[in-house]
């Protein structure tokens, strides 16, 4: 039985961990914080359960990529999930001209919701959702396809800016901003982000979303259990302190607790800057490094949890987007007095969910510059100061709930606030990042990054080697993968036809 270490028990480090423990591996997960998942992990407050992170999902309906990767581990049938309505799976509310859009599921129902808005676009919408689809269908990986191409070679369009790649398509200069509106789940930025990342991004969603049930972190359990039931084992508590290597090869792993972990392979699935302090200097080539600390990391997000009073406020079955300006949706990774630019808005399912809902999320998009002058403390000793800042950014956010849901603060019973800091420090994410680094069109050799490493047995996985979030992270641990099992052997392993015993 080969052996894998894993830094990080994120939901990079659970997935490659399933995966190799599926595959036959003994797998051992370091993880720092008190439970495993990553963006997957919650917190308590007021007596109820809280997602840090992961709140809507894609791919996971019957027969999407993310859903057969779960088949194929065993755990699909386990998943608690719930599917946004499929009459509305997102709205959007811009307060310019306090507009509201109901998105529907699917390309007709893309098409027809922004129609009804722009009849004059109904042409030019169809020709843009066709475009997307079409850049997608260029990543074989998104659709668990077999690839033999090394350096796959792209259309023109697949490495456009996404807004110039948009403009191609629609006319309307504010509906192109009304299709940009996911902006947010990936970090999306005006002559930055690559076409095929708006692209595949809004695919998943159009083919349907959906929420975890009850707290995500059942869902960092049952890849656990995954890892666990093959003889491996997560380690919570216990942080990677050092990796000891010599001759460009890990000879083990330190952990905070002073037990050494010594393995065939070695996996890093926390920011490659916070990697970097683990390894002597010698481990990587000065040029790698310094090219891991020159890549710009994608924006945070400041985070207001509410809970409510019992039966005041009715639970929403899709997501909700406040904007405040048409042309302010590509530029939540600038600094604005003004914040916020915008924010999602979503009311958290619970078990046999009613009529009303027990709490709220608020997630606006922040740059780390704003708490700067921070940048130095630590939980709980961040200063009175601190304290007050962030109440008064939470009642920012409020106030402008209150535009869409007259009457919303009258519910509000208590309320919980957490920071680009608190994301820095909670996921050890560099600059606090929630989409891990800025890709940029204009240079993607630089924002992408191998899985391999010159460490000829430690390799990276996590969104910071290719694309973020609850789709693009499982992806990318098929790539790490099979750095190790073999081109193509997960995928090929995945095929509805391939015996799973």
């Amino acid at each position: 039985m080969k052996t894998t270490v894993i830094i990080g028990g994120g939901l990079g480090g659970l997935f490659a961990g399933a995966i190799l423990s599926r595959e036959g591996f003994k797998v051992t997960v370091l993880e720092k914080n008190d439970t495993a998942g990553g963006g997957l992990q919650n917190f308590r407050r007021f007596g109820m359960k809280f997602d840090t992170g992961m709140h809507v999902i894609g791919g996971m309906r019957p027969g999407g990529n993310i859903y057969r990767i779960c088949e194929y581990l065993g755990i699909a049938d386990k998943v608690h999930l719930r599917d946004v309505d499929d009459d509305c799976t997102d709205s959007l509310y811009f307060a310019e001209d306090q507009t509201t859009y109901h998105i529907k599921k699917g390309k007709e129902g893309f098409v027809s919701s922004l129609a009804e808005h722009f009849p004059e676009e109904r042409a030019n919408l169809e020709a843009y959702v066709d475009a997307v689809h079409l850049l997608t269908d260029e990543v074989d990986l998104f659709y668990l396809r077999p690839s033999n191409d090394f350096f796959p070679v792209h259309s023109e369009e697949f490495n456009l800016a996404a807004d110039a790649f948009i403009a191609k398509y629609i006319q309307n200069p504010k509906l192109r901003n009304v299709v940009a509106y996911m902006n947010p789940l990936y970090g999306g930025m005006a002559d930055v982000t690559p076409a095929y990342v708006h692209a595949i991004v809004s695919v998943l969603y159009m083919q349907g979303a959906s929420r975890f049930v009850g707290g995500s972190d059942h869902f960092a359990q049952l890849l656990v259990s995954v890892i666990e039931s093959a003889g491996g084992e997560v380690r919570c508590n216990e942080g990677a302190e050092w990796v000891e290597v010599n001759n460009r090869h890990v000879d083990y792993v330190r952990s905070t607790k002073g037990n050494e972990y010594r393995a065939d392979h070695y996996i890093s699935a926390i920011h490659p800057c916070t990697l970097l302090p683990l390894l002597s200097e010698k481990a990587f080539p000065k040029a790698y490094r310094t090219r891991l600390n020159d890549i710009p990391n994608a924006y945070s997000a400041f985070s207001v949890y509410v809970k409510f009073k019992p039966e005041t406020f009715p639970y929403i079955n899709h997501s909700e987007y406040y904007m405040t300006r048409y042309d302010k949706v590509w530029h939540f990774g600038e600094h604005h007095d003004t914040w916020p630019l915008g924010f999602l808005f979503m009311t958290p399912p619970e078990d046999n969910q009613g009529k009303y809902a027990d709490k709220a999320l608020i997630t606006a998009p922040m740059i780390f510059e704003e708490v700067e002058k921070w940048v130095q403390t630590t939980v709980g000793r961040r200063g009175k100061d601190y304290e007050l800042w962030k109440k008064e950014q939470a009642q920012r956010l409020l106030e402008r709930i209150e535009e869409i849901h007259p009457g919303f603060n009258a519910c509000v019973d208590k309320v919980n606030t957490a920071s680009p800091l608190t994301i820095r420090d909670y996921y050890g994410a560099k600059e606090g990042t929630m989409c891990g680094f800025s890709k940029d069109y204009k240079n993607t050799v630089l924002s992408q990054l191998p899985v391999v490493t010159k460490v000829d047995n430690l390799l990276l996985t996590g969104q910071y080697n290719n694309l973020p979030g609850f789709c693009g992270v499982p992806l990318t641990a098929i790539n790490t993968v099979e750095a190790i099992l073999g081109r193509n052997y997960v995928i090929r392993r995945l095929s509805p036809n391939h015996d799973q015993s």
